[in-house]
């Protein structure tokens, strides 16, 4: 009984996200291009760090699609150093990208306005190459996630597909961390799960 309620409840919470995104009047940049390959771009999390071999959330989410997803993950990048290297993505002319990048500036309490404009930078460049970016939120803590309301409007604001913290109810949980910061392969498959619905939409 327990997990049919679980179940329920996780089909409410997609089914939340889909409205979000999809359902109301946030038009997505570049929604439907029908050419270039799918890219993931961040730090440590798109990387895989704590993960072993094929369970890092891109390789999942390339299983599940049935197509190739470029990772372009690298661990320790901050908005700064990701902005710095945005040309490993706009020239690959990707028709999506997945950006998960903030989470390092916030663990070493970098300013939170310059992380935002670089984010803003970043996904506008990649949006001009003719992608449309899926924006992936994370925590503005360990303890408290206090940048949600700032990833929501800046995917709002850049027209960018938008999953809220992907790390929501993992941390401190040590079935699926492999440590403080990382998830394990169980919680990189949670992850994947809740970018999938967004990117199949997206794919399709």
């Amino acid at each position: 009984m327990q997990k049919k309620l679980l179940l329920i409840l996780g089909a409410i919470i997609l089914a939340v996200i889909f409205y979000a995104v999809f359902g109301g009047s946030t038009e997505i940049k570049n929604y439907a291009a029908s050419t270039g390959p799918i890219v993931a771009f961040g730090d440590s999390l798109v990387f895989g760090y704590g993960s072993t071999e094929g369970n890092d959330f891109v390789a999942l989410l390339s299983k599940k699609l049935g197509e190739p997803i470029i990772n372009l993950g690298v661990s320790g990048d901050t908005t700064t150093k990701g902005l710095a290297r945005i040309e490993q993505v706009t020239e690959l002319k990707p028709r999506i990208t997945l950006v998960l990048l903030g989470g390092n500036d916030f663990l070493r309490r970098g300013d939170k306005t310059e992380a935002f404009n670089n984010l803003r930078q970043i996904i506008t460049r990649i949006q001009a190459s003719g992608s449309a970016v899926v924006l992936l939120g994370v925590r503005g803590g360990l303890l408290i996630d206090s940048v949600d309301d700032q990833y929501q409007s800046l995917a709002k604001e850049t027209g960018s597909a938008y999953v809220p913290d992907v790390l929501d109810g993992l941390f401190g949980d040590a079935r699926y961390m492999a440590d403080a910061i990382h998830p394990n392969d169980r919680g990189y498959l949670i992850i994947a799960e809740r970018i999938y619905p967004i990117l199949l939409k997206l794919v399709r």
